[in-house]
């Protein structure tokens, strides 16, 4: 068995197919592309996080420094853990219509077309 099925006439099982998908250079760009956001956003969310617990843990006065009333600079920065969070989804959700959807319906399509016409129910 060959490992050098080409990605653009994919015969055999479905196996053998989602297989030479997996191989073919615009999957690989697929996945280069989504790394390229998750991996970055992933280490800047945890460093973000990271200070928060340091600032915590070892700036007690200053997390302690009241802002209006009874807010102080540790619930703010909480609450910015949230905000954070639904920033990076939102963003991730811009980039993926933009960068990573195309690619994978792409994908999808041509795999829907080489399942079709070799299935034989039709």
């Amino acid at each position: 068995m060959s490992t050098d099925t080409p990605a653009s006439a994919p015969t055999g099982s479905a196996a053998e197919r989602y297989l030479a998908v997996q191989r073919s250079d615009e999957f690989a760009g697929l996945r280069r592309t989504l790394r390229g956001f998750v991996f970055p956003m992933t280490v800047a969310f945890f460093l973000w996080y990271a200070l928060y617990v340091i600032l915590s843990a070892y700036a007690r006065d200053f997390m302690g420094t009241k802002l209006v009333g009874n807010i102080n600079v540790a619930l703010i920065f909480g609450l910015l853990q949230f905000v954070s969070t639904f920033l990076i989804a939102w963003y991730y959700s811009r980039y993926a219509d933009r960068k990573i959807d195309p690619i994978a319906d792409r994908i999808r399509a041509e795999m829907g077309e080489v399942t079709h016409e070799s299935d034989p129910r039709g």
